[in-house]
């Protein structure tokens, strides 16, 4: 099988700066550490989220939850 030479380049999720996918870019799939830790942070931060969906069932059920304070889970 012959190994093609062709480097295949993703824009960083960060800069959009086009970067190699190489096991040569540590950082990858962003262009470097720098960008790495600014979308660590934006994390970090809660600025990216994953949405979720409330349901009427969610409401119904935690109506019925009581709480004891006397109680420990520990």
């Amino acid at each position: 099988m012959l190994k093609s030479n062709t480097v295949t380049l993703v824009a960083c999720p960060t800069c959009q700066t086009k970067s190699p996918w190489s096991q040569e870019n540590p950082d990858r799939p962003f262009c470097s550490a720098r960008c790495k830790l600014i979308d660590l942070g934006e994390w970090a931060n809660e600025s990216y989220s994953i949405p979720q969906l409330t349901s009427d069932e969610d409401e119904i059920f935690s109506e019925d939850l009581v709480v004891d304070t006397n109680k420990s889970f520990l």
